[in-house]
This record gives C-alpha cells, structure tokens and sequence, in this order.
C-alpha cells in the first residue's frame, strides 16, 4: 500500500528523526510514504484574516501536486502541517467565492475544489492499520515505560479539523498502550506550548514547557511523546528540576518494533533523552 506523503520544511531540517522513523515504521506496517514532488512550505501557520486568501496559495499548491499524482489523499507528520493543509482544503471545499479567488491567484496550476483529503499519521495507524497491527509488530514491548501522550493545540483545534476529541484524545494513548507501554494521563496533554511565541518571546515559552513537564511528571511519566517539531522544541526550554524526556511518537514505535535506531536520529534529541533512551536500554 502507498499513501501521498507531505514532509513540510522541518521535517527536513531539525526534525528529520521524526520523518526517517516514520517512514521506517510505516514500511514495517507495510505501507509506503511516497513523497510528493515539488513540494513546497505549507505557508507554517493557516492565516485567520477573512480576507488574506493569498497566504492560503502555499498550501494549496500542494493539495494540488496530490492530485496531479492521481491520488485523492495526502498523509503528513508534522502537527503544523496538517492543519495548515486540512484548513486551507475546507475553505477550497466549503467556500466557492474563496475557492474562486485562490485559484485565480494560481493561473498555471489545475482549478482545485477541495478534492483531496488531508490526514495525520495518527489517524492513519488508528482507522487504516489499527491497535491489533501494531502490536503484532512489537519485537521490545514498552513494558513499565510510563509515557505521557502530548497533543498540544493542532491536532485537536478547531474542532472542523480535529483528529480526535478535542477535550478527551485518546489516538496518541492507544498507540502506547499498543506498544505495550503504560499512558499516564495529564491535565495538560491539550494546553498550547506557546507556538512561535519562542521567537520573540521566549520567557512565555518556559513559562509553559514548565507547567506542561511538570504535569506529565506529577502524574507519573517518564517520558513525553509528541508529534509536532515545534512542540519538541519548546517542551526542551523547561526550566525546572524535571529533565523528562521528548521523543516523537514515531521513534517510541521503531524502538517498540526493534527497528534500528539508526533510523530514529536521536542525535537530534535532547541530551537527557539520550541518556534516558540508554538508561532503559533502548539504544547502546
């Protein structure tokens, strides 16, 4: 089975752990993320301005080198990535006078009527592979490994666009206890990280990766897992005496499938999730 990959920037640059041990994972499930061609930047965040159609083209544009591949779906990895390209469909979908302007902006592209469907990896391995799969594939079973399930604000907001429930998720909880690991539930596995406060703002930042840690903590994790670059980055800004862990899902999946660990970039990690990956004798 091939399903139509979208990378997005980051999962190219400072995230590539995430997309190589995505693309390993997905392989051993036997399904192939085929990269779209002549992919661009999403547009990194969907524009809320009624009237700022332009800044939707970026997105856009790729839901359009999906369909000139003949396909009718596009799966992503990066959190950001995905509600950018599932909002900008809607309004390609659900709005003819939007419709109409964004493609007068894109003369030499196809005419796009919201055609393609955009979903997140979760909801590929929950409603195409499912639990049972995925723990037919488990060679190191998580067994004791308490882990916190981080969704943060993309995935689950605005409701339109969510992969789950937006105030009770289970997607990324299932995923673990099909690792045969434990998920620890936290009152703060759905806050905001702060986003791209940490260009200009990075004390709001810390403010929050403290509260979000610390909550994981107290309720018993060990380790955190996310799916959004922007979310591992900023969760590693926490300045207090918890030194948890962030790991993207996908890693914790390779590593549960006895994959290489090769394939997980972990040198992009941070340092005490390394010395944890090799404290439970995840990797030498």
């Amino acid at each position: 089975m091939e399903l139509a990959y979208y990378p997005g920037c980051t999962l190219k640059t400072r995230a590539q752990g995430f997309e190589t041990s995505a693309i390993a994972v997905m392989k051993a499930l036997g399904i192939d993320l085929v990269e779209l061609p002549r992919w661009n930047c999403c547009g990194t965040v969907y524009s809320l301005a009624e009237d700022d159609l332009i800044h939707h083209v970026a997105a856009v544009r790729n839901l359009i080198r999906v369909k000139e591949q003949g396909k009718n779906k596009v799966v992503t990895l990066c959190a950001f990535c995905y509600n950018t390209l599932k909002r900008a469909n809607l309004i390609m979908k659900d709005s003819p006078d939007k419709r109409f302007a964004v493609n007068s902006f894109m003369d030499e592209e196809l005419p796009y009527a919201g055609e393609v469907e955009t979903v997140h990896l979760l909801q590929v391995l929950r409603d195409d592979v499912g639990t049972e799969t995925i723990t037919a594939r488990v060679k190191r079973p998580l067994t004791g490994t308490r882990v916190a399930a981080y969704y943060g604000c993309t995935l689950l907001r605005p409701a339109t666009t969510a992969i789950d429930n937006s105030e009770r998720p289970t997607v990324l909880q299932n995923v673990v206890k099909a690792l045969g690991g434990t998920a620890t539930g936290f009152p703060f596995a759905t806050e905001c990280c702060g986003a791209y406060l940490a260009v200009n703002n990075p004390d709001v930042i810390s403010e929050r990766a403290n509260a979000i840690i610390s909550s994981a903590v107290k309720n018993g994790a060990e380790v955190v897992i996310v799916s959004c670059p922007l979310c591992e980055f900023n969760l590693r800004q926490a300045k207090n005496e918890y030194k948890l862990p962030v790991l993207y899902f996908t890693q914790l999946m390779a590593l549960a499938f006895g994959l290489d660990p090769a394939v997980c970039g972990f040198e992009e990690n941070s340092p005490e999730t390394r010395a944890w990956l090799k404290s439970k004798g995840l990797v030498s």
